[in-house]
């Protein structure tokens, strides 16, 4: 091993650097200075994010062994999470302004950022002991992320929950790997695929083990309990994170893994997709009906679109990968409004019920016409970015032959779009005697939603983002 190993690890030696000057300012800073501590974070991130995008120097190969390996895809999907941790520090602002959580503002910016470092080897993981590592690097401090608010009740124990659950399913995810390595002898994910073959049961355990452990991170059906009351009792920019750049790198792996590690075993693993996809999200839909909370809301809303997510994966084809990269852009986008304009409201006043936001309109009409855009796009309503997403995502599964799972996902989106329309509703059209005063939401969080209305109504149409994916995805 030589020091031109370090050379392909662009993203990962950008976010390092990253991390050991915000620890040293949060460390020796004076409580005076502290204060520049978030606007510095956010442009420093934000540099970090640009230079992702620096297409002059992109670093295609493998490194230790070929434990390590990137390729455009793998750098495109990591600039795609960057995009999403700087809009979580933006709406963490209100958030991190609190009494309790102000002191700890720094250990809230070095715990995501070494989240991310997690999903990035995982991203970029050519053997299943570094997609371990980076898996638990990510999962372990995210705990820490969702109890943040230790001294309340709900905060806490969501953590636990979530440190419980990770844990539970990390078991099941190496036992499955482990039964892997007893039928092929091997680690890395090129040497594991020939050797996969239909029909060998040791194989298809191991395979059935792994995906348990993987459905768990992606919050499928029958691995979902523990979404809504994690959602629900993490700070709300946690929330969106976990729901968004966490499960989007998830997603991503398990399309690589899909794709080139089990190949040779594409009609078991389609066979449990299909099922799971539409319990998933059939399941997540109807719950959602039943919620008031908008967290645990949007908590069932991310289960179902994770159904949409594998029913992208369930063809095995490049195409399919092009697709799920595309949704996650998408889904980004979308989540991130809904998620910031309940951030907003609830630094404000404390209120995240959907009851509370009867009459939203009359008073911040702002916030209840992004909050309209974002749930329409997430229902895939025309010409959003979320329609053209999940248009993809069904014309990829129907051109593969999946035409009576796509009927009954499309059927889905009406009971989606039911629900979504309960809280334009409520903003809209229930009147409220005392609706949620007016107020200005702060800077930080009103660029975030900016960039994110920016992308719900631009990125959908502008047809060589998704030409660009395609090419690279055909080349992985």
């Amino acid at each position: 091993m030589d020091l031109s190993n370090f050379l392909l690890m662009r993203h990962e030696i950008s976010l390092i650097t990253v991390f050991f000057i915000l620890f040293v300012y949060d460390l020796f800073a004076s409580d005076s200075a502290k204060k520049y501590f978030q606007p510095g974070a956010c442009i420093l991130f934000a540099l970090h994010t640009l230079y992702g995008f620096y297409t002059d120097i992109i670093p295609v190969g493998s490194a230790f062994a070929g434990m390590y390996v990137t390729a455009p895809m793998h750098i495109l999907v990591k600039n795609i999470l960057n995009i999403g941790v700087l809009l979580t520090f933006l709406q963490a602002n209100s958030w991190l302004k609190n009494p309790d959580v102000i002191i700890r503002r720094g250990e809230f910016f070095l715990i995501t950022l070494f989240t991310l470092f997690g999903m990035y080897l995982m991203i970029s993981a050519g053997h299943f002991l570094m997609f371990y590592i980076g898996l638990e690097t990510a999962s372990i401090p995210m705990a820490a992320l969702v109890a943040f608010n230790k001294y309340k009740h709900n905060s806490a124990e969501a953590g636990v929950k979530y440190i419980l659950t990770a844990g539970f399913s990390s078991g099941i995810m190496l036992f499955g790997i482990s039964m892997l390595y007893g039928a092929t002898g091997a680690l890395y994910f090129s040497d594991i695929a020939p050797m996969l073959a239909s029909g060998n049961a040791m194989m298809i355990l191991g395979l059935v083990f792994f995906l348990s452990g993987m459905f768990f991170k992606l919050s499928l059906v029958p691995f979902h309990l523990w979404v809504a009351d994690v959602y629900q009792g993490a700070p709300t920019p946690v929330t969106a994170y976990l729901s968004v750049v966490s499960k989007g790198a998830i997603a991503f792996v398990l399309t690589v893994l899909m794709f080139k590690v089990f190949a040779n075993m594409i009609a078991e693993w389609q066979a449990i997709f299909k099922y799971i996809i539409i319990i998933t999200i059939t399941v997540g839909n109807l719950f959602a009906l039943r919620q008031n909370n908008l967290k645990r809301f949007l908590a069932f809303s991310s289960i179902s679109q994770a159904g949409y997510i594998v029913l992208g994966i369930l063809p095995g084809t490049g195409l399919g990968m092009t697709s799920v990269v595309f949704f996650i852009l998408a889904y980004l986008f979308s989540n991130f409004a809904a998620f910031g304009v309940i951030a907003s409201i609830e630094a404000k006043t404390g209120k995240v019920n959907m009851s509370d936001y009867n009459g939203l309109y009359q008073t911040n009409p702002k916030l209840s016409l992004i909050m309209m855009l974002a749930l329409f796009s997430l229902g895939g309503i025309p010409f959003f970015v979320g329609f053209f997403s999940k248009f993809f995502i069904f014309y990829v599964a129907a051109k593969s032959g999946f035409y009576i799972i796509v009927l009954l996902a499309l059927l889905n989106t009406i009971i989606a779009l039911y629900y979504y329309l309960l809280v334009i509703k409520a903003m809209f059209i229930n009147k409220n005697e005392s609706p949620i005063e007016t107020f200005s939401t702060d800077k930080y969080n009103r660029l975030s939603l900016i960039i994110c209305v920016a992308g719900i109504l631009l990125v959908g149409i502008i047809s060589p983002i998704f030409n660009y994916i395609e090419k690279l995805s055909f080349g992985m």
